[in-house]
């Protein structure tokens, strides 16, 4: 999280409370980490489930319509089951052609087509608010203290909207997840603001300099296990010796992987028998030896 220092009239404000207040504290992070929100999960579903049942007695309408029309010996009715064109007269007002099932079977048409939109429109939004993330322990502590200490900035119902956090998400995570990422933000220096309650104190970074120092590692690390193998198996004569390296650099490698870097089990899995293989290859080929070792 990263934010200039609040001057004396900012908190003297923040103190105040208020949902201008609580916005203008979230909004100064400029890495967007304190956007947190409820999303509703419960009364999400509840609602899915009710546009649904209105759909299914929609359908069911429809189906009868279907069966009356099969069953029947009438020709114009048969005919704007199937032809729209006809559909559309015999369902106009006014008009010579006018039938009143028409017109029922044109508002039923209309009123699916509408509900249908809405419910495609619900299934995908809430979707895409299933792939949000929870909150970050670390972040959903500081903005729970800065709402709630020394009192509570916001009243009624909204007091208690962070006690949940099954129900919370994150509008932006972090882009790196992995484990030296989530390590450097627990332990980064950083400036510190003063909390509401005049005590505590919030550490605000900017995210750009933890991904810049894991990249800076991440090229270290790269470069140890491409010149630590050769230089030590170059000189390692014994073959046992140069197994027990094999595996020992080979091991380090696979945690390496799952410490700095976001790679999956399968990922991790084929780097590491890629590289062994080069070691092995390397080995085989008699290293950087004249003589072949």
């Amino acid at each position: 999280m990263t934010l200039p220092l609040p001057q004396t009239h900012d908190i003297y404000l923040e103190r105040q409370g208020g949902y201008t207040t609580a916005a203008s504290w979230l909004a100064r992070d400029s890495d967007n980490e304190t956007l947190i929100f409820r999303k509703f999960d419960k009364l999400a579903i509840v609602n899915l489930l009710y546009m649904q049942s209105e759909i299914l007695e929609l359908e069911k309408r429809l189906d009868s319509m279907h069966l009356l029309t099969v069953n029947s010996y009438d020709l114009d009715l048969k005919d704007a089951a199937s032809t729209w064109e006809t559909l559309f007269h015999q369902s106009q007002g006014g008009k010579p052609a006018f039938r009143q099932d028409a017109k029922e079977r044109m508002i039923l048409i209309r009123e699916l087509r509408e509900r249908l939109k809405e419910y495609h429109e619900a299934i995908l939004l809430q979707s895409q608010i299933a792939q949000l993330k929870h909150p970050e322990k670390r972040v959903l502590s500081a903005v729970k203290h800065f709402f709630e200490k020394p009192h509570p900035i916001l009243g009624g119902k909204a007091k208690k909207f962070l006690n949940d956090r099954q129900d919370l998400v994150s509008l932006k995570t972090p882009v790196e997840a992995d484990y030296l990422s989530s390590f450097l933000r627990r332990h980064w220096v950083s400036e510190k603001e003063v909390s509401r309650d005049g005590r505590s104190h919030f550490r605000r970074f900017h995210e750009k300099s933890i991904s810049i120092t894991v990249n800076i590692v991440t090229i270290i690390v790269a470069l140890i296990f491409l010149i630590g193998p050769m230089t030590g198996l170059n000189f390692a004569s014994n073959p046992v010796t140069r197994l027990v390296l094999i595996a020992v650099f080979t091991a380090m490698f696979a945690v390496s992987l799952g410490l700095i870097t976001n790679a999956r089990r399968a990922e991790v899995f084929g780097a590491t028998a890629a590289y062994a293989a080069v070691l092995v290859v390397f080995v085989s080929n008699g290293g950087l030896s004249p003589a072949g070792g």
